[in-house]
């Protein structure tokens, strides 16, 4: 398979979710010409499109520092204060500016036509908009809307990301080894045509999402392998924080349903965790929050009561708890969804069980989201700024990738020149040596070895005799899945099983340096 095509722009952006899709308006409408990416075919699919859960807006005598207060508590202290300080200051103000004002999401009022201000988990007073139970679909829609409209962007939808292009590992020129590491683009897999094409850029973005498919359970779309990571790891990037994987501690548990996300929204109405014959429990784990206790808590509560009564899952009693008629009117879409399965939400007791749902490390950035690779930068649940330490305080996610969409682009803009970008020409055209096509059982395999690998081992509760053995298996693993690579034509799911075993060593290692049990990072 030989490189034919060549894209070149101003921006390259791999990623459409709300921070990727964010920086690429903000420059666009600058005058910049921008290539978006994203693997799938429908670039609306990202883990935004799936946050049911709120934005972070600005409450009734609601302060930054109150703001900042919050999410220290919830991040167990290891948070950046510098950055969630960017975060209170700024992004209020752009969920006006640019999701109120210039997209027009349409965020719950109430009687009065005011925006309906709801408090989650953590908070100490109503902050956050909803869009009833969808809210990160409602945004995402506004913004592809708006990016698939804009004439300065090019939107290439099902190319997947290979591998990042720095002229140190990349140019014909052997002496651009003597350079500092720097980013000119990207190799990336057009899924229609079925080959490689080489884009060119003065500045990448990574805004690939997390990690969640790692995970045996998870709430997280099927992309969500951690591709931006593995790429910026492979070449040279800071990678902090993986340890900190915050499990969600309700998902819809049926044999054969996909984990669909219950969102804490429906405990803070008033819904309790039970058992089956409808006792609760949380009041032994967490007397003072019970059911609202952090997520990290919570979730651990759920697996040690699974354990002791050894049940497959606990259940969500909302029925007992929220009159029905509230129940429709503010979870319709997690009503519509779990009624495809046969339960009825309103009437039903709901089970559930804890998944992977957040990636709190990622890609060290700085303030304006610069990592340490030369005009790279990444936002959204890829990069680490610190805002969510140890782990994430509720309705941050969504608005950490709208603050940081919009200074990446804001520093892209006053930094346009990339002084190690070489032509085309001086990039390897992208061979494919491998002889033999990817035999889906094998990808299919190993890739659920490596999911029942971190769930068992790498899961919610860790210890060094389960760590010990998943670094053991992974680097063995990694071995065979690099040479299964080389000699293998190139195809998504191909690319995506490489990526997952780097991004599960990375955080397995990253587990097994840390003896200290913080945030969502428990070791026995």
């Amino acid at each position: 398979m030989m490189m034919t095509n060549h894209y070149d722009s101003d921006v390259l952006i791999i990623g459409s979710g709300i921070a990727g899709a964010t920086a690429a308006l903000l420059l666009a409408d600058a005058g910049l010409a921008v290539t978006v990416v994203t693997r799938s075919k429908d670039p609306h699919e990202s883990n935004t499109y799936y946050a049911q859960g709120g934005i972070i807006y600005r409450g009734k005598n609601d302060s930054t520092a109150m703001l900042t207060e919050d999410v220290m508590r919830a991040g167990a202290g290891h948070c950046n204060a510098e950055a969630v300080t960017i975060l209170g200051d700024e992004g209020p103000e752009l969920v006006k500016s640019i999701l109120i004002e210039k997209l027009n999401v349409a965020f719950d009022q109430d009687k009065s036509g005011e925006l309906s201000l709801a408090r989650e988990g953590g908070h100490a007073i109503p902050r956050i908009v909803h869009a009833t139970d969808a809210t990160g679909k409602a945004i995402q829609i506004a913004l592809i809307r708006a990016v698939g409209t804009h004439p300065n962007i090019q939107l290439l939808a099902a190319h997947t990301a290979i591998d990042l292009l720095t002229p140190s590992h990349h140019s014909l020129n052997r002496l651009a080894v003597y350079e500092p590491l720097a980013c000119i683009g990207a190799y990336l897999f057009d899924q229609v045509s079925d080959r490689v094409v080489l884009c060119t850029a003065k500045k990448t973005l990574l805004a690939t999402g997390g990690v969640g498919q790692l995970f045996l359970r998870t709430t997280n779309p099927a992309g969500a392998r951690g591709d931006g990571i593995a790429m910026a790891n492979r070449a040279g990037a800071r990678i902090i924080n993986a340890e900190f994987i915050q499990f969600h501690p309700t998902t819809f548990y049926q044999s054969r349903a996909p984990h669909l996300l219950i969102s804490e929204a429906v405990r803070g109405e008033g819904a309790r965790l039970v058992h089956a014959d409808g006792t609760p429990f949380m009041q032994h784990y967490a007397p003072e929050w019970q059911d609202l206790a952090p997520r990290d808590i919570v979730a651990r509560s759920i697996h040690e009561e699974m354990i002791k009564h050894d049940v497959p899952n606990v259940y969500l009693d909302l029925c007992s708890y929220i009159p029905a008629r509230r129940i429709k009117s503010h979870f319709p879409n997690i009503r519509r969804s779990c009624l495809q399965y046969g339960i009825d939400i309103s009437k039903d007791l709901v089970p559930v069980v804890p998944a992977a749902h957040y990636f709190c490390g990622g890609i060290w950035v700085d303030t304006w989201g610069r990592s340490t690779i030369g005009h790279l930068y990444a936002a959204g649940e890829t990069a680490c700024t610190g805002v969510h330490g140890a782990n994430r305080l509720a309705s941050t996610s969504l608005l950490e990738g709208l603050v940081w969409g919009s200074r990446t682009a804001r520093h892209i803009l006053k930094h346009r020149e990339n002084p190690y970008l070489v032509h085309a020409s001086d990039i390897p055209p992208w061979c494919d040596e491998g002889s033999v096509t990817a035999d889906p059982g094998l990808i299919a395999q190993d890739m659920s070895y490596i999911r029942h690998i971190m769930w068992n081992y790498v899961g919610l509760v860790r210890n060094s005799q389960r760590l010990k053995r998943a670094i053991r298996e992974l680097r063995s693993l990694e071995v065979e899945i690099e040479h299964f690579y080389r000699v293998t034509r190139v195809n998504d799911s191909l690319i995506g099983l490489r990526n997952m075993v780097r991004n599960a060593i990375i955080v397995t290692f990253a587990a097994w340096e840390n003896n200290q049990n913080t945030g969502c990072h428990f070791r026995e």
